[in-house]
């Protein structure tokens, strides 16, 4: 004998249907939409009874004529069970409603990392910490965890060349996180953002009830008046590729002073410069002038949602404020494992693993693409970006998707800019995939040249 399923049911004393019949079709139904599946037993009829505050004839006649139906059975001296035509009757409205889901595509994107499998082992041993901490009574320090700032710290100082104390960084859930927390503090005004740029960054300002101002992404920005912010990704455009250069670096500063705005320093994935060494961050040019937002998104996994804000000075004291008031804090497991994954070496060990591989597959893509346009530069990261027609654009990415491969657009990426192309992530994916994919990409390519 197996134990009894519990029944959630509600009756409605107003509803003019008896009560045996409201209990009938609550049970039917969850019956034929898979919530009670055939095999399962069923509470007495008197526990039933007992537990709806009904006479035992309710919950008796409701089981006689579900028996009657073929829905429920009874075992005599065991009890009332799901009969197994339920199982057919589930199967059948499955198919009715639902289609078999499509394999799922392989993302080609800009935002989907490599990470070497190798490294697991650390990666568990970091969860396994987690486990075996006591997790903290309430809610935690809305700064994030004191070791993990430090840490931070550290690594921001010896990677970016951006010295901060502890108390200086803030842990986020990840860079759209992050920016939210800066505009919160900001007074009202328009937000410029680069043209072509980071989707998420636009869909949060304009979500945060501020106007947009768009930036020409390869032209230096000289004039930033009443705006009361910047967004920028000066280590490696976002999704056109090139740097800031030293100059328009100080011409952005400048224009910011000029305006009193706040510079919004992106720095998504300046560990993956393999033609040079990494540019340091624009932060370390003026911290008074800029919001600098890191993420362990290219370098661990978008799903850990996590990442770092380092506000200028005269914004900390606000934004701790807010996060105070409002509970808003990265979740604690996901600090801790993170912890243990900067102690243990497993950043450093996949961020150099990701660049080597990175490094030998840009120029593959970057060849297999060259023959149908301008290949945008210089590539870095985990994607490249190639400018062509919309016709040649629209047709190599049906190509890529009837190939089981997602490679988005780069019109994707504009507001007002008139560009084309595709935008090709070398990431998330084996080299076997990759080979796929632009084989697929540039099959329909090939036959429109003369």
């Amino acid at each position: 004998m197996g134990a009894t399923t519990p029944l959630v049911v509600g009756l409605d004393r107003t509803d003019p249907r008896p009560l045996g019949g409201q209990l009938a079709d609550q049970v039917r139904d969850q019956i034929t939409g898979g919530v009670l599946a055939a095999g399962l037993r069923l509470p007495s009829s008197r526990a039933l009874a007992a537990e709806l505050g009904v006479s035992r004839a309710v919950t008796a006649q409701a089981y006689e004529q579900l028996v009657a139906e073929g829905w429920l059975e009874g075992r005599h001296g065991s009890g009332t069970y799901v009969a197994p035509v339920a199982q057919h009757a589930q199967h059948a409205r499955a198919r009715r409603l639902a289609p078999l889901p499509e394999r799922p595509l392989v993302r080609l994107d800009a935002g989907t990392p490599w990470i070497d499998p190798r490294y697991v082992a650390a990666w568990r041993r970091a969860w396994r910490d987690v486990s075996s901490a006591t997790p903290p009574r309430g809610y935690e320090d809305p700064r994030g965890l004191p070791e993990l700032r430090a840490a931070l710290a550290d690594h921001l100082s010896r990677t970016r060349g951006l010295a901060c104390d502890p108390d200086e960084v803030v842990v986020t859930s990840g860079t759209v996180d992050g920016l939210r927390q800066v505009l919160n503090v900001l007074p009202p005004g328009p937000v410029a953002l680069e043209d072509p740029g980071y989707r998420a960054a636009a869909e949060t300002v304009l979500a945060g009830g501020r106007r947009l101002r768009d930036l020409p992404a390869l032209e230096p920005v000289r004039d930033l008046t009443g705006t009361v912010a910047a967004y920028v990704t000066p280590a490696h455009q976002h999704p056109l590729g090139p740097v800031m250069s030293g100059a328009d670096r100080l011409t952005l500063l400048g224009a910011a002073r000029t305006a009193d705005a706040v510079v919004l320093e992106d720095d998504y994935d300046s560990e993956f410069r393999y033609d040079v060494a990494p540019v340091p961050a624009l932060a370390t040019l003026d911290r008074d002038r800029v919001a600098y937002l890191g993420t362990a998104s290219k370098s661990v996994a978008p799903s850990m949602r996590l990442g770092w804000l380092v506000p200028p000075p005269q914004l900390l004291d606000a934004v701790n404020r807010l996060r105070a008031r409002t509970h808003d804090s990265a979740p604690w497991p996901v600090q801790r494992a993170f912890l243990s994954l900067l102690r243990d070496g497993y950043v450093d060990k996949v961020v150099r693993s990701a660049r080597r591989t990175y490094a030998a597959r840009a120029p593959r893509v970057a060849a297999a693409l060259a023959p149908y346009g301008e290949v945008a530069g210089p590539v870095a990261g985990m994607y490249a970006t190639v400018l062509t027609s919309p016709a040649r654009a629209r047709a190599a990415q049906r190509s890529a998707r009837a190939a089981g491969f997602d490679v988005p657009l780069l019109a994707d990426y504009c507001r007002t800019a008139r560009l084309h192309g595709l935008v090709v992530g070398f990431g998330g994916c084996t080299d076997e995939e990759l080979d796929a994919a632009l084989a697929a990409l540039t099959a329909p390519l090939t036959r429109q040249l003369p």
